[in-house]
Parts: structure tokens; C-alpha cells; sequence
């Protein structure tokens, strides 16, 4: 008796699914190395403290890191600042933030345009050429943040909070030992 299409498959779907019944929990995660096209990041900073600007520069640089290993060279990424990291931006704090210039101007210097809010500035006790020379100060954010949005930028929002290592986890959760 010859066997028909129909016949076969319900035998083709079973081994088609049998190897997605043999994977599970236990079974290491896949890496894909794919290359992305150039990338256009915006990223919003507002932050409540002068120095939470710094540990979110981390985003900015494995972004960067991210696109010169597996990106596109004409990639750029923006930051937009109008929260109380504004103290940290300006040149008249450099006692207070003494190597703030120096994180900022690596930034700048890998290609990351960094903008301040005039209104966010001018409300915190500032003048616009209070910033350092890396900083465009512009003159509203939600009008800037829209501006680049509207040239096709993603909207990231680097919200910092410290980091939890699985090694502190597996001290707070003994069952993961």
C-alpha cells in the first residue's frame, strides 16, 4: 500500500517538532553576531543627582563599543541633558566634578553630539555659555528630544541603578548556589 501526502504528514510534523521537544531549560542561549545597520540613538538624561550622569555614560559606551564591533561606522548617537547632571556639565563646577570634562569630552570625541536644555539651565542658575565647549546648549529639551526623533533617532532612556552581580545574587538567594 502506497503511502499518500496525507499519510505523511503527521510523521513529517512529529519530526519536525521533535527537536523542539528535546531542547529545554537546561540547554545554553544562542549569540547572534549579526552586523546592524548605523544606528541612531537618542538619549535622554534627567537625572535627580549631579553625578548619575556618569555610571549612564556607561549605556553611551557600549553602544559604542557595540557598533564598532558589530555596528556601522556612520552610526550616531545623541544625549540630551535637563535634569540636575546640568550641575556636573558646567565649567563652574570643575572643583566639584573634577573629571567630568574629561568623561564628556571622550564622548564628544567619539563622535556623541551632547546637548543641555536652556530652560533646564537658566532654572538651575545657569547662562548658556556656562557649559563646557563639548555642550550645545539648546534651547528647550522636549523641542530637541522631538527634533531628533523626528530624523528617525530611537529614544533611549539611560536610567541608572546599581548593579547587581550573580555572585551577589547567589548570596541573597542561597537555592541558587
Amino acid at each position: 500500500m502506497p503511502l499518500t501526502r496525507r499519510a505523511l504528514a503527521p510523521l513529517f510534523a512529529s519530526l519536525l517538532f521533535s527537536g523542539a521537544a528535546i531542547a529545554g531549560p537546561n540547554d545554553p542561549s544562542k549569540f547572534d553576531g549579526t552586523r546592524y545597520a548605523p544606528q541612531k540613538a537618542l538619549y535622554d538624561f534627567n537625572f535627580a543627582r549631579p553625578l548619575d550622569a556618569k555610571p549612564a555614560f556607561g549605556y553611551v559606551k557600549n553602544h559604542l563599543r557595540a557598533i564598532k564591533e558589530y555596528g556601522d561606522p556612520k552610526s550616531h548617537i545623541v544625549i540630551v541633558a535637563h535634569g540636575n547632571e546640568l550641575h556636573a556639565f558646567s565649567r563652574l563646577n570643575r572643583a566639584a566634578y573634577p573629571d567630568m570634562y574629561e568623561e564628556l569630552k571622550a564622548l564628544a570625541d567619539a563622535g556623541v553630539t551632547i546637548r543641555v536644555c536652556a530652560n533646564a539651565a537658566r532654572s538651575r542658575g545657569y547662562k548658556p555659555d556656562e557649559f563646557y565647549d563639548v555642550i550645545t546648549v539648546v534651547p528647550a529639551a522636549v523641542i530637541d528630544l522631538a527634533k531628533w526623533q523626528n530624523e528617525g533617532y530611537s529614544y533611549m532612556y539611560a536610567e541608572w541603578f546599581p548593579r547587581l552581580t550573580r555572585e551577589e545574587l547567589v548570596k541573597q538567594i542561597p537555592e541558587l548556589q
